[in-house]
C-alpha cells in the first residue's frame, strides 16, 4: 500500500514532457532574482550628481547656463543607461535612454513656451487694469487710453467669419464623406481643401482686398472685408476637422437607420451629427482660435481705428492684433505708454486664445459620445 501511494504521488509531482506543460527551468527564477532594480531615488541622484558635476566644468570653463543645461542632460543620459544597465539589465537601460530622450525634448520644447508666457505676462500687466477694458484711444496721445475699441472690433470681425465659415465648411466635410464617394468634384474639392490649408495669411488678405476692390473701388477698407478674409483661413480647418470627424463614425450606424427606413438627409442630421457633435464643435473652437490672432491679413483689410466702431459694413474698425502691432511698430510720444497697450493687448489676445483652447477640451470632453 505504502509502496503504490509513494508511486502515485511521484507520478504526479513529475513533469509531463512532451505535451508543452513542461515546469520552467529552476535555473530561470535564480536568473530573473540575480537581476537588480535601482531605487526610486536613483533617477534624482544621478542627476543631482550629473548637475553638481557639469556646474564644475562650466564654472571651470566660463560659459553660460544653457551649455550647463545641456551637458547636465548628455552627462544624465549616460550615467542613467551605463548604471541601470549594470544593474537591471539592457531592456530596462534601454527604456531608461528612452525615457530620458523624451523627457529631455518635452523640456526643451517647453522653454519657448514659458519664455513667452513670462515675458508677455510680466510686461502686460502693467496695464492690465479696468481702464484698459472700458476706454478706448478717440483723443488720448499719451498716457491713459484702452483697447475696448480694439477688443470690441475683434469679437465681431471673428463672429462674422465664424458665422460664414462654419456653415459652409460643416456642409462642405458632410458632402465630401457622405455623398462625394470619391467622385471627380470630390477629389478636386480635397485637392483645394489642402492648398488652402497651406496658404499664407496675408494672401488672404490680398484676395479679400482685391475682391472688394474690383467691387466697390480701391482703398477700401471696412470690417466685413476683414471677415471675408478670415472666413478663407477658416473653412479649410473646419472642413479637415469635421471630415474627420465624420469618418469615424461606424457605418453600421447608418446601416441601422436606412434598415428602419429613414431618408439618408434625416440619417445625417439625427445619427451622424450628434454621435460626433463633440468634436465637431471642437474642431469649429479650434479654429476660431487659429484666426483671432491674425494680424496680416486684418493689417490690409481693415486698418486701423481710435474709436468703437461696431458697423463691420462702414468705415475702418480696430482688431487687437492690428493694435498691438501699431502701438508698438509706430509709438507716439513718450514711447512708454505705447509699448505698455502693445503688450497688454497681446496678453489680453493671449488669455482669449488660451480660454478657447480650454472649451475646446472641455467640449471634446463631456460632448464626446459615450461608449459605456
Amino acid at each position: 500500500m505504502s509502496t503504490g501511494t509513494e508511486r502515485n504521488r511521484i507520478d504526479t509531482e513529475a513533469p509531463v514532457t512532451g505535451t508543452g506543460l513542461e515546469a520552467p527551468a529552476t535555473t530561470t527564477p535564480d536568473v530573473l532574482r540575480r537581476k537588480g532594480s535601482l531605487p526610486r531615488w536613483a533617477p534624482y541622484g544621478i542627476l543631482a550628481g550629473t548637475a553638481v558635476v557639469m556646474a564644475g566644468v562650466v564654472a571651470a570653463t566660463g560659459f553660460g547656463v544653457g551649455l550647463w543645461l545641456f551637458l547636465t542632460a548628455v552627462a544624465y543620459a549616460v550615467a542613467t543607461y551605463a548604471t541601470s544597465r549594470v544593474v537591471e539589465g539592457a531592456r530596462k537601460a534601454a527604456d531608461r535612454l528612452v525615457t530620458v530622450v523624451v523627457t529631455s525634448a518635452f523640456l526643451l520644447a517647453m522653454i519657448p513656451l514659458a519664455s513667452v508666457l513670462w515675458t508677455v505676462l510680466s510686461q502686460g500687466w502693467a496695464r492690465f487694469d479696468l481702464a484698459f477694458f472700458t476706454n478706448s484711444m478717440r483723443g488720448v496721445i499719451g498716457e491713459g487710453g484702452g483697447a475696448l475699441h480694439a477688443i470690441q472690433g475683434t469679437l465681431v470681425i471673428t463672429g462674422l467669419a465664424a458665422a460664414m465659415s462654419i456653415p459652409v465648411g460643416v456642409l462642405t466635410a458632410i458632402y465630401l464623406v457622405e455623398y462625394g464617394n470619391q467622385s471627380r468634384l470630390a477629389r478636386a474639392i480635397t485637392f483645394f481643401v489642402d492648398v488652402m490649408t497651406g496658404i499664407p495669411s496675408i494672401v488672404a488678405g490680398l484676395f479679400a482686398y482685391a475682391l472688394f476692390a474690383l467691387l466697390l473701388g480701391p482703398g477700401v477698407r471696412f470690417g466685413f472685408v476683414g471677415a471675408v478674409a478670415l472666413t478663407v483661413l477658416m473653412i479649410p480647418i473646419v472642413v479637415r476637422s469635421t471630415e474627420e470627424m465624420l469618418k469615424i463614425v461606424p457605418n453600421e450606424l447608418r446601416e441601422a437607420s436606412f434598415a428602419l427606413g429613414v431618408p439618408k438627409w434625416r440619417t445625417i442630421l439625427k445619427v451622424v451629427i450628434p454621435t460626433t457633435a463633440g468634436g465637431i464643435a471642437t474642431g469649429i473652437t479650434l479654429a476660431i482660435a487659429r484666426v483671432i490672432g491674425e494680424t496680416a491679413p486684418l493689417l490690409v483689410t481693415v486698418g486701423l481705428a481710435t474709436g468703437v466702431n461696431l458697423n463691420p459694413f462702414d468705415s475702418r474698425m480696430a482688431t487687437l492684433p492690428v493694435f498691438a502691432y501699431y502701438s508698438y511698430a509706430t509709438p507716439g510720444v513718450p514711447r512708454e505708454p505705447f509699448i505698455d497697450r502693445a503688450w497688454t493687448a497681446a496678453l489680453v489676445l493671449m488669455l482669449v486664445v488660451m480660454v478657447l483652447n480650454v472649451v475646446a477640451r472641455l467640449i471634446s470632453r463631456y460632448f464626446a459620445p459615450k461608449t459605456r
